[in-house]
């Protein structure tokens, strides 16, 4: 059995309490929030690493305006969900904690997955491990640039001692993504930050996540192949972690995948121009996965 961790972090005031609950791998408990009519479409939104369910906020609005029932989750070591007592983050362990969210439901879901959670969808799906209705991958292909990956991680690694000041993780966010909009920082990043009991602010994953192992591109190039439901590549246009090519090499793996390209958004495609990227998720889900009236 895997026992939770001790997250040894505080969490600061203010900081929006999970809606719900639920229940993972052996016994993780994952935290998330959801929109919409419970009736309506399931649609799971997965984040990617270093993010937390509060990136799905406004699309999750959105969907469930239009009738879906949107649901964001914390992967297992982010945000509000457990950490792993022993360290396992591996892409398996996701999959795991995914499909025992799946069978709460008990109904296929439409999965919306960035990045880390793009990659789980698409090979818990391609392996049949999943089952779902539909798949939207943003900004995660089988094969990705090295450089980009490399620049992710290295700002990962390179801010695990935490910050002295919420401006201080303000200015390094800044510099790492200078399209991330300036309203509300450095106080809106309270809600991704926690207290240690060194005194500084450290982001909300659990620092272990860096061990995870490189995952290779074969698995997803064989996963790819093996899709056989309605599927939207989401790129944004000035990404360094999924090329053009990389886009067309998806494309040519998966036949009939769907492809859009926006301008002016980094790998960070729902934080940079979430009005743009949600009204393609919404116009690819409602076509095929409809609510019904």
């Amino acid at each position: 059995m895997n026992a939770k961790a001790m997250n040894p972090y505080t969490r600061l005031p203010g900081t929006p309490v999970p809606m719900h609950r639920w229940t993972g791998d052996d016994g993780m408990e994952l935290a998330g929030d959801s929109w919409g009519d419970p009736r309506g479409p399931l649609v799971l939104l997965l984040h990617g690493v270093g993010q937390t369910r509060h990136a799905w906020r406004a699309t999750g609005k959105r969907l469930g305006a239009a009738g879906y029932h949107a649901v964001a989750f914390d992967a297992r070591g982010h945000g509000d969900s457990d950490w792993a007592a022993d360290g396992d983050y591996s892409r398996d362990a996701m999959i795991r904690d995914l499909r025992e969210l799946v069978a709460t439901f008990g109904r296929r879901p439409a999965l919306v997955g960035a990045s880390m959670g793009g990659a789980t969808s698409l090979i818990g799906v391609g392996e049949r491990r999943i089952e779902a209705s539909a798949l939207i991958l943003v900004d995660i292909a089988p094969r990705t640039e090295p450089s980009g990956v490399a620049k992710v991680n290295s700002f990962m690694r390179g801010t695990t001692e935490g910050f002295s000041t919420l401006e201080e993780a303000a200015e390094a966010i800044h510099a790492y993504r200078p399209r991330a909009q300036a309203q509300g920082v450095p106080y809106g990043l309270a809600k991704n930050l926690r207290l240690g009991a060194d005194g500084r602010y450290h982001w909300h994953w659990d620092p272990r996540l860096m061990e995870r192992g490189r995952e290779g591109d074969e698995r997803r190039i064989e996963a790819a192949r093996r899709l056989g439901l309605p599927t939207l590549l989401v790129r944004g246009g000035q990404s360094d972690v999924v090329s053009e090519e990389g886009a067309r090499d998806f494309l040519c793996l998966c036949q009939g995948a769907e492809f859009v390209n926006i301008a002016g958004a980094g790998h960070m495609v729902s934080g940079d121009r979430n009005d743009v990227f949600g009204r393609a998720a919404l116009d690819f889900l409602r076509r095929v996965v409809p609510v019904a009236r």
